[in-house]
């Protein structure tokens, strides 16, 4: 038996907010997933999300093949204690951020614009992660929820050297300032890590727009309540839109399965882009 991934996906306006600067999307072909919440006034973060999402997506399709067989390190030079595969996130994760920073800086209705980013990259058993900014990624496994990433954001940074509670970042008005994100700089600085799954994890990965108004013991309960992943995913925004869902709304379940090896997995999508490929 083959490990294989099932997924599902949901984005969603909101209640509040007349357009959506969240995308997401996945190529199962080359194990890449991707989550992006924009920012930028004109619609500019609708499109700097997309250019987030696209480009990730297109360095790894235009390498195909050779991307997993290439032994040579990322031209900029590996990351200390990285794998491979996690090298490569780190050089697509630069390339969006790059494409996003010039775009801005050369249409001037554009300028500022930006994008967080989670992405996930898997490998057989092996996963490599990479993230800016506050959108997330949970690993769910033996009925315990894990947040895998670290928030760029000012008030979890406050947390973390201890000035304000977490439930008092919950209640900060400085709850949208983001330290990092994707075209903000012509270099970012991505967090990448290397995980192993294994059968019947679940991944999930969200823009804030989730978490800010469900919580992790929440987010939780309703994943593993839920028949399927697609019925968790509209379980998973109902929640924040019914305690307010003031912000654009994304979440992407991944659940790692065993497979025989002819078995096709596809991709089960609402409100995003659709690919149905085999991984």
């Amino acid at each position: 038996m083959a490990l294989a991934v099932d997924i599902a996906g949901k984005t969603d306006v909101g209640c509040v907010r007349t357009n959506n600067e969240d995308n997401f999307g996945f190529d199962s072909r080359y194990g890449i997933f991707v989550v992006c919440d924009g920012m930028g006034g004109q619609a500019a973060g609708e499109v700097a999300s997309k250019m987030g999402v696209d480009s990730l997506l297109g360095y790894f399709r235009s390498l195909g093949k050779q991307v997993s067989d290439n032994q040579e390190s990322p031209a900029e030079g590996p990351l200390n204690g990285v794998s491979l595969a996690g090298n490569e996130l780190h050089e697509a994760i630069q390339r969006a951020n790059l494409t996003i920073y010039e775009t801005g800086k050369q249409q001037a209705s554009r300028a500022g614009m930006g994008s967080t980013i989670v992405a996930a990259l898997l490998r057989g058993n092996s996963l490599s992660i990479g993230n800016v900014g506050d959108s997330r990624i949970y690993l769910i496994r033996h009925g315990a929820i894990q947040q895998l990433t670290q928030d760029h954001s000012l008030v979890m940074e406050q947390v973390r050297r201890g000035y304000i509670t977490l439930e008092q970042a919950g209640r900060s008005e400085m709850q949208n300032i983001i330290l990092r994100a994707l075209g903000s700089e012509q270099r970012v600085v991505p967090d990448i890590e290397d995980l192993a799954v294994f059968p019947e994890d679940i991944l999930l990965m969200n823009s804030d727009g989730l978490t800010k108004y469900v919580r992790d013991e929440e987010i939780l309960r309703i994943v593993t309540s839920s028949p399927t992943l697609q019925q968790a995913c509209d379980g998973l925004i109902q929640a924040a839109k019914d305690k307010g869902g003031d912000d654009n709304i994304t979440c992407l379940l991944l659940k790692i399965v065993e497979r025989p090896w002819y078995k096709n997995i596809f991709g089960k999508l609402s409100g995003g882009p659709q690919w149905q490929d085999s991984f």
